[in-house]
């Protein structure tokens, strides 16, 4: 199963595709992960993706595209993936098909942007793994611990409400496009926010078996 998860910024995309990996028994692949670890192994494009950051630029679409093929190449990748992070343009998807990777469904969590400003307000990240948790919706077994590592769990920059706001219209411009050019394509599939983790893994599972 090659996946997609749309979403805005904090509709639980990275809390789902944990779960999925466990239950598909794929990979998911980060963008931000496999960036750092392309650069830190200093791949050749890990090496180019390292200049434009030491320059203080963003990413070229095609360095990213890349890493990301260089990543899919791996043997945990054969029986199917969850690309994380990445498209988040049509650029970026265009870039994606023209290189030959495909998926059999995207999967667009839908959410409003009231309960995601909620939602972002309680989010907390595991300053050393990168775990996601929530203080009401996922809280870890022992307040400001991760469960994973015991790592120190923090409230990023980016979930601060006015950072959240413009991560919101950012999403609506730039990515919620993304819904219409997968719809052509046949690969698209909605998912109603649920009131649980629970219930909205058991909804995306659904859509994925229809």
């Amino acid at each position: 199963m090659k996946l997609i998860l749309l979403g805005a910024p904090g509709a639980g995309k990275g809390t789902q595709a944990e779960i999925l990996c466990d239950r598909l028994h794929i990979p998911t692949i980060s963008t931000g992960n496999i960036l750092r670890a392309a650069v830190k192994n200093g791949t050749p494009t890990g090496l180019k993706a390292k200049a434009f950051m030491d320059a203080g630029k963003l990413v070229p679409d095609e360095v990213i595209i890349g890493i990301i093929s260089e990543r899919l190449q791996e043997d945990d990748c054969k029986n199917g993936y969850i690309l994380d992070g990445v498209p988040r343009t049509l650029a970026q998807a265009e870039a994606i098909e023209k290189a030959g990777i495909t998926f059999d469904a995207v999967v667009s969590i839908e959410i409003s942007d009231e309960t995601i400003m909620e939602r972002m307000g309680g989010r907390r990240v595991c300053e050393s793994c990168g775990a996601s948790y929530h203080v009401v919706a996922v809280p870890p077994k022992q307040e400001g611990v991760c469960d994973r590592c015991g790592g120190k769990l923090v409230q990023r920059k980016d979930d601060a409400p006015e950072t959240v706001k413009s991560r919101l219209d950012v999403y609506h411009q730039e990515t919620e496009p993304l819904k219409v050019f997968y719809a052509k394509r046949n690969l698209l599939k909605t998912v109603e926010n649920q009131s649980t983790v629970e219930a909205t893994t058991a909804a995306i599972l659904k859509v994925l078996e229809a």
